[in-house]
Parts: structure tokens; C-alpha cells; sequence
């Protein structure tokens, strides 16, 4: 964490201050890993912590204002997934590795977070613009490098042009999202990990080069 930590009403936190505080951090993102977004209380944080909640409201209004500070940190990291995109070339067979890559990283990012990520999904869907614009930013980091990634694949004629490349990056980076927040979700539908991965790399590739991968 960088910069200084301040109190809610502006004092500069000492070291133990800024100690306390990030503990609480932690012990909430715990807590939402075990417990629904709802249920989880200033007092219940605060005793995990070892400390007050006078102590937590000395540093936090509420605990969406907690989960904001937790999802800030969270979208921070978030954008270095450009990387992942970022100067990658897609042709040939490095297309499929940039294609596996993406995958990897992203499916891994989701899982990491999870916890903090169900809630910024609920947040946004709930029309919070707070939410919306940290998972808005998380997305853009991947959406943005793809867009390029497209549209110099027209650039060199390897892509129609009739393609829109926001559209089509967009629309990848939309299925990525839903696919990394539904892993879960594939076991009952009995798909291993090792198999959903190389199937969504595949629908990636095709989607930036319109072409089958060479592997």
C-alpha cells in the first residue's frame, strides 16, 4: 500500500495504525471467502481482528466502504492482465500461445480473487457505479490490448476488415469474465479444468484471427 493511511476523520495513521488496518482488510477478505456479502458485520470483523468496532469505524465507514478499499487493491492488480495481451503476436503458433496464455491468466486472476470479485459483480449488477467502474476497469485492461491486437491483424490484411475489433475484444473479454466467474460451475456439468481451458483458448483464437490454430 502506498501513500499515507488516514483515519475516516483525516488524521494520518501511525505504523500500528496502518498494522490494525490492514489486518482488518485481511480478516474481511476471509470473511467473504466463507460467508455471503450480507451477512458479513462491522462486529464480526472487528472480533476476527482482535480489536473493537470502534476501532474498525475509526478507519472504515461500513463495510461496503472496507470491501471498496479490498477491490480498489484488487483492480489495481487487475491491470497488469494488458500484459497478457499487450505486444503478443497472433500469428501462427504463437497466436495459440498468446490464445492459452489469456487464458491461463485470467481464469488464475478470477480465482485469486474470487471472493472480492463476487462482490464487485453483485455491486455492479446492482446499478452501484463504484463497483461497475473498478470491474469496468479490470476488463478494459485485457479489452483495450485485444482491440490493438485485432486491428493490426486487419492492418497486415489477416483479418476482415468488415470486423469490429472493439466489438469482437469486447464480446471475448465479456465470455472470458463469464466463464472465469462460473468454474465451479463446469464440474457439474462434468468438465474437467483441463479441459475447459484448451476449449476456451480455441473460441479466443478464433475470435482474434478468425482462423483454426496452429499448434
Amino acid at each position: 500500500m502506498t501513500g499515507q493511511v488516514r483515519t475516516v476523520d483525516g488524521r494520518v495513521a501511525g505504523r500500528r495504525g496502518q498494522a490494525t488496518r490492514q489486518k482488518l482488510l485481511d480478516c474481511l477478505s476471509e470473511m467473504l471467502s466463507s460467508s455471503p456479502y450480507r451477512d458479513v458485520k462491522v462486529i464480526d470483523v472487528a472480533r476476527k481482528a482482535g480489536t473493537s468496532p470502534a476501532t474498525f469505524y475509526q478507519y472504515f465507514p461500513d463495510v461496503e466502504g472496507a470491501v471498496l478499499e479490498i477491490a480498489e487493491e484488487m483492480a489495481k492488480e487487475g491491470a497488469s492482465l494488458t500484459d497478457l495481451v499487450a505486444g503478443r503476436s497472433w500469428v501462427g503458433k504463437s497466436g495459440w500461445q498468446a490464445a492459452e496464455e489469456l487464458v491461463d491468466g485470467f481464469l488464475s486472476f478470477w480465482r485469486r480473487h474470487d471472493a472480492i470479485l463476487r462482490v464487485v459483480d453483485l455491486g455492479a449488477a446492482e446499478g452501484d457505479k463504484r463497483f461497475y467502474k473498478l470491474r469496468m476497469k479490470i476488463l478494459n485492461a485485457v479489452t483495450n490490448s485485444l482491440t490493438e491486437s485485432i486491428e493490426q491483424l486487419q492492418a497486415k490484411n489477416k483479418v476482415d476488415k468488415d470486423v469490429s475489433a472493439a466489438a469482437m475484444a469486447g464480446s471475448i473479454v465479456a465470455m472470458l469474465a463469464a466463464v472465469a466467474g462460473h468454474q465451479k460451475g463446469f464440474q457439474s456439468w462434468g468438465v474437467k479444468q483441463a479441459e475447459l481451458k484448451p476449449n476456451l483458448a480455441l473460441l479466443v483464437h478464433y475470435g482474434v484471427t478468425g482462423k483454426k490454430p496452429t499448434k
